[in-house]
């Protein structure tokens, strides 16, 4: 009989898991995902043909599989967008900074495609633009003041003589690679508005979860080596940390595309994906192995049980614990997992005529919109963390070329005052809080939607510091694998998250039991991200 791969959830964990079962093994994946969606967090949201990138994902890895797998299911463009049409910009001049691949897909041609783009990320602040991440250059200096930048220069040269030897907080973490004083003028305040807690309570390890590599020298060797660089740059961008990429790949219509593709090879390869389908229950016997799932049916609103031979998890760990039956769960197993916390999301959509805000940059762009892929807000006086301009990510992202789509990301907690204001309230309140900061005007706003997602970062804080004990007997069921973002409490990207799903398939190719390969991912130097 055909062995069974129960999966939880159709995000790019549990939908790379399905895809490399199928293409290495015998087994038959059946994934359950409780939304109507595919992709999780890193799905694609058509609003009138307006699309949003949850929290926005540049595809990119360091990871060389990682990037041949994207690859395959979606072909590299090799002609120019609408974009590049409307603005005839030519391909041919040397200096061009994005190299289109030869024999690659025409965007204009087919939706099959994974668009080259340019990475502009900014940090607003003082309402104006720094370069993310800061740089040393004029353009800094004029906007901090010399008095400024003379406290920031002292403060980093005495955090590299006398460093915090014992870095338990993320406080510790950024003053030993930034200084006392940039740490309070660009990291300190986002990072809280992010998290909600203060950076002394947020764990070291979230530091080296994201951005290990980035450091002021790093930031620096790699301007100083930009003044120098010739031609395009290579799409591996080995020798960059991934907060300094120049250019990354981008699904036409979004990341949600490419999930879609990999749903619908998965469905074609005789996998099954049930949508609206939660998992309620974890049936396990006492020698620790899985062997059902219960599962809530929303429509017949029935709990089904499912039996399966390999169990796959990408939901939240707090809730998969809470849902083990057949054997006691320890108490410090228990509390551990109740104490896990995360930070959930809100995005509002915003169509407009125009920003308020003009294009001062030397690049040229559509209509004069800003070229920033996505903008950090720093500023002290409103709410909203990042902006994000979906015209840049990929025009095709809005319907109309002749408009600007935008996502306004709030980092809320489920409960609190942001999270259950009224959608037209909030809507309202991210529109003021964008004209107080003179990027935008209310008149110019043509349409716009909201968008919650619950659990969409685990947090570093809560019982955190006590998650090995948690790991240690959850990595006793040997047929149970944790993949993901939230299947192992980790804020990992997409391809780590993809990562950890195809170590999981080779360990049950080779008969592998322990589970430290997968909590080695994105620990490994090969596969760290850096990122903010």
């Amino acid at each position: 009989m055909t062995k069974k791969a129960i999966i939880i959830g159709a995000g790019p964990a549990g939908l790379t898991a399905a895809y490399e079962l199928q293409k290495h093994t015998d087994i038959t994946p059946i994934i359950f995902e409780a939304s109507n969606d595919i992709g999780g967090i890193s799905k694609t949201v058509n609003y009138k043909g307006n699309r949003i990138d949850i929290g926005g994902h540049r595809f990119f890895s360091k990871s060389d599989r990682v990037m041949s797998w994207w690859n395959t299911l979606l072909p590299l463009q090799g002609a120019p967008t609408k974009e590049d049409l409307l603005l005839n910009i030519s391909y041919q001049n040397k200096t061009q900074p994005v190299h289109l691949a030869a024999g690659g897909a025409d965007p204009e041609k087919t939706d099959h495609v994974m668009l080259i783009r340019e990475r502009l990320s900014r940090i607003f602040y003082l309402r104006t633009f720094f370069d993310y991440p800061v740089a040393l250059n004029g353009q800094t200096i004029h906007n901090l003041g010399l008095w400024r930048m003379g406290r920031i220069g002292i403060s980093y040269i005495k955090a590299r003589i006398f460093p915090i030897k014992n870095e338990v907080s993320l406080q510790d973490f950024f003053i030993n690679r930034f200084g006392w004083e940039l740490y309070l003028t660009f990291f300190k305040d986002y990072t809280e508005k992010v998290w909600g807690v203060p950076c002394e309570q947020i764990t070291a390890e979230w530091g080296a979860q994201r951005i290990k590599g980035l450091s002021i020298t790093k930031a620096l060797l790699h301007a100083f080596r930009s003044l120098w660089k010739k031609g395009g740059t290579s799409m591996s961008q080995k020798d960059i940390e991934t907060s300094l990429i120049e250019q990354f790949m981008y699904p036409k219509f979004g990341p949600g595309q490419m999930w879609e593709t990999v749903a619908d090879q998965v469905l074609a390869a005789g996998g099954v994906i049930h949508k609206n389908h939660t998992v309620v229950g974890i049936v396990a016997d006492p020698n620790h192995t899985i062997t059902a799932l219960k599962v809530h049916n929303h429509q017949t609103d029935e709990v089904e049980t499912i039996e399966g031979d390999y169990f796959f998890s990408t939901m939240p760990i707090k809730d998969l614990i809470a849902g083990v039956e057949g054997i006691p769960i320890p108490e410090n197993v228990r509390a551990v997992a109740d104490g896990l916390m995360y930070r959930d999301f809100i995005t509002v959509g915003l169509l407009l005529k125009k920003l308020k805000i003009k294009n001062e940059t030397s690049k040229k762009t559509l209509h004069n919109i800003i070229p920033d892929n996505w903008i950090y807000i720093q500023e002290r006086d409103v709410k909203v963390g990042r902006l994000q301009i979906f015209n840049n990510w990929s025009p095709y992202m809005v319907s109309d070329p002749k408009n600007v789509w935008i996502g306004l990301e709030y980092f809320v907690n489920e409960g609190d005052e942001l999270w259950t204001m009224s959608d037209a309230d909030f809507t309202a309140f991210a529109i003021a809080e964008l004209a107080k900061i003179d990027i935008i005007l209310p008149e110019d706003v043509l349409d716009s939607t909201l968008i919650r997602v619950k659990k969409t970062y685990p947090a570093y804080f809560g019982t955190y510091d006590r998650f090995d004990e948690l790991r240690g007997w959850v990595d006793q069921f040997t047929n149970l694998f944790l993949i993901g973002r939230n299947g192992m409490h980790r804020y990992n990207n997409q391809d780590h998250s993809m990562l950890t799903a195809m170590t999981a398939v080779e360990n049950i190719m080779r008969g592998i039991t322990t589970k430290d390969n997968l909590w080695d991912v994105n620990v490994e130097k090969e596969y760290h991200e850096e990122k903010k």
